[in-house]
């Protein structure tokens, strides 16, 4: 706020082409001097950073952090082809130095880099540890480059791990001369960008030559702004909960999975229209768009999170879509009971704004891919975001069950394979899981006990024709491909003896998988899963996500699909 020679106040700029009573203000940044730079933590960037890897040149704020993120980078290197020698780990965390050598394992991850088969020393590189801030003596000036001449600055590389100061000061016109004391406001340290972590896709079986190649799904609820608040998530960070830093942390990943179709969910109405919509056509996305049927009123406007599949406009085209609104779906319904107040509590139980999104995309040829002859390849994509109160299972199951009677009357119009994603809010052998996954529920599951308005009713009809697997059990079924990665992966597998991830959610009150992707096994079949972070990961330094590095409270999922069923299944 500046305050006028007339005794008035003005927030508006006031620049040297349209002064104020013969001053106008300039603005000008600067950074600190080296001697006050320090080095913060590539991995959590509000801690200070006491080594680095000094391969991949990212910094870590302790040995637990260096350990598993030099593991992380390993082990992409091997994903990537970039290892040859798998067995010789440049460096080994400290507690597996002694372990013994096992030169058999797929891809040697344990060798003891003390001892090697000739008897030679291996020279073990370790990380450079980093010394603490230096502060300046009192007789020591202090030094600040000037790096910005607007009243905006956005910072740079060269800035991280300094301070910035700004300094607004008032100017005459005439002579240039400062004709007041300037105001000067310094920042904390600049940390780096966000920076996901690598999961590299799994591979679970081989291509069997059937024609019209191969397609990436990726899943994803991004945790929208309105929701991603201190009193949910109290352990994260401040300032790694504000949109602006979390939008491009989660831009980073989707973009880095490179998926060929996305079904993100949680997408708030206005960052689906000022940034996800434009950011993702900048890498090839189309967009199609279906925002819950309330709204909410948040920072001066009314916003609301929805549904929204991306696909490759390279890839697909689309043909048709279907918005499945839940809400009238219930209003059907209640049409069917008894009196006007039963209708009224039933309606106040089903109706809650939730929605799916379906479309039918046809595949475009690729160069070097053989496509069926005188055939369509089309696809059927469903992506949806069921209700989450626990007490409300009756409801949840009912919105899925719908879902499917819809995806039922397409499957009955065209032989199409099906794709089924989203954020179910329904743990492993709940009853709106084993719908999916069984084609049925059990009439003695025990959530068909709450059913006050006999919405579910009989059991007989909670059922539905369509061949759905979910794509992570994948892992399970044999024949599947061994590699260390499968074994790793096995390990963050089987909740509840399903063969399902054992979460895709993970905060300090919640510990469990809600996130799927089905497919129709009569149609495509998985040949790599994107691989599971585990818990540990997870809850590092924080507790559990969102954290620094992971923007949302969920883990995307992402299957590689070839058309057509697998033959040796």
């Amino acid at each position: 706020v500046t305050r006028k020679g007339d005794g008035t106040s003005t927030t508006a700029d006031i620049s040297e082409s349209d002064p104020a009573d013969g001053v106008y203000l300039r603005y000008r940044w600067y950074r600190s001097g080296s001697h006050r730079k320090a080095s913060v933590c590539s991995v959590h960037p509000g801690e200070p950073a006491v080594l680095q890897n000094v391969h991949s040149k990212s910094y870590h704020c302790d040995e637990e952090c260096f350990t598993q993120s030099w593991m992380e980078w390993h082990r992409d290197r091997i994903a990537q082809g970039l290892d040859k020698e798998q067995r010789n780990p440049l460096w080994r965390p400290p507690h597996l130095k002694d372990q013994a050598n096992h030169a058999n394992s797929p891809h040697g991850s344990s060798h003891n880099l003390n001892n090697n088969q000739d008897g030679g020393q291996h020279k073990q590189h370790r990380p450079a540890r980093h010394a603490a801030e230096v502060t300046p003596s009192k007789d020591e000036p202090e030094t600040w480059t000037e790096v910005g001449k607007g009243k905006n600055y956005s910072a740079t590389t060269e800035d991280v791990g300094h301070l910035l100061k700004f300094e607004v000061c008032p100017v005459e016109v005439n002579t240039g001369a400062g004709c007041g004391k300037p105001e000067v406001f310094t920042t904390g340290r600049v940390i780096p960008a966000p920076t996901p972590p690598r999961r590299n896709l799994v591979p679970v079986a081989r291509h069997d030559g059937s024609e019209g190649g191969t397609f990436t799904v990726l899943t994803y609820n991004v945790l929208a702004d309105l929701y991603a608040t201190t009193e949910m998530y109290g352990y994260t960070p401040q300032w790694a909960l504000s949109w602006n830093y979390r939008r491009q942390n989660i831009l980073k990943e989707i973009v880095m999975h490179d998926a060929d179709i996305l079904c993100l969910q949680e997408v708030q109405s206005d960052h689906f229209e000022d940034f996800f919509a434009g950011e993702l056509a900048r890498h090839g996305y189309t967009a199609v768009y279906k925002k819950k049927t309330a709204q909410v009123f948040s920072q001066g406007t009314y916003v609301i999170d929805g549904c929204a599949i991306f696909f490759k406009k390279d890839r697909f085209t689309l043909i048709k879509k279907y918005e499945v609104e839940f809400n009238k779906a219930a209003l059907s319904l209640v049409e069917s009971l008894g009196g006007s107040s039963q209708k009224k509590d039933a309606l106040n139980r089903l109706m809650k704004d939730n929605v799916a999104l379906i479309v039918v995309l046809e595949a475009l040829e690729q160069p070097g891919v053989q496509a069926p002859q005188g055939k369509r390849q089309l696809l059927c994509v469903a992506n949806t975001h069921i209700h989450a109160n626990t007490e409300l299972n009756d409801v949840k199951l009912w919105q899925v069950h719908t879902l499917l009677k819809g995806l039922e009357k397409i499957a009955a119009s065209a032989e199409i394979p099906m794709v089924v994603c989203g954020d179910f809010n329904s743990v492993p052998g709940s009853a709106a899981h084993n719908l999916l996954s069984n084609g049925r529920v059990d009439g003695a599951h025990p959530e068909l006990a709450t059913d006050p308005f006999g919405i579910l009713r009989p059991p007989s009809k909670l059922q539905h024709p369509l061949p759905l697997v979910s794509a992570y059990t994948a892992l399970s079924k044999q024949p599947c491909l061994e590699s260390e990665a499968a074994d790793r992966q096995r390990t963050r597998m089987d909740a509840q003896g399903t063969g399902e991830p054992i979460f895709t959610n993970c905060t300090d009150g919640f510990f469990g998988t809600l996130d799927y992707i089905f497919y129709t096994d009569d149609t495509l079949a998985p040949l790599s899963l994107l691989e599971l972070p585990s818990e540990k990961e997870c809850r590092n330094k924080y507790g559990g996500l969102p954290n620094t590095q992971c923007s949302s409270d969920h883990v995307a999922l992402m299957a590689e699909f070839q058309w057509g069923a697998a033959r040796q299944w």
